[in-house]
């Protein structure tokens, strides 16, 4: 009886340690590369010129960007830990090529602004491989960017 009790023990304390594990992942594998256009100083209350690049790091911030200006994202993913499809909500932003070849599970996309507005930017991926042999887990790891883009 006691060995069955140690087994159990052991067991429940793996499998805990697993579920933790896999729920208070960061996004360690952020995104890289992509470019943003200069802009003006940002008019619009806590929104930030964007420089550089757009990737997993910029989750959850709001950048302007003039008219004529070029937003590009860059997420790098994993085949077992890809990212969706950068999805847009809201007017401002034209699709263009993005010019870059991807590797297996990550997202790319580059836009223009056309006109004034806001977008929403957006992607997703899992918190967890997605490995039949393994313990896994629903959580999804959101990635979310506004845009501004203002009148010139």
């Amino acid at each position: 009886m006691r060995r069955t009790t140690h087994t159990r023990t052991i067991a429940l304390a793996a499998l805990t340690l697993l579920l933790a594990g896999c729920g208070t992942q960061s996004g360690g594998d952020a995104g890289t590369g992509g470019t943003v256009s200069p802009s003006p100083s940002p008019s619009h209350p806590g929104c930030a010129t964007a420089k550089g690049e757009l990737g997993a790091a910029d989750t959850g911030h709001t950048y302007c960007v003039a008219p004529g200006g070029t937003i590009r994202v860059s997420l790098d993913g994993t085949s077992i830990r890809p990212w969706k499809p950068v999805k847009t909500e809201g007017s401002g932003l034209e699709a263009t090529n993005s010019g870059i070849v991807l590797q297996p599970g990550d997202a790319s996309a580059a836009y223009r602004a056309v006109s004034a507005g806001t977008v929403r930017l957006t992607s997703s991926r899992p918190l967890c491989p997605s490995d039949p042999a393994r313990v896994s887990c629903k959580g999804l790891q959101a990635w979310t960017v506004t845009v501004v883009v203002q009148k010139e």
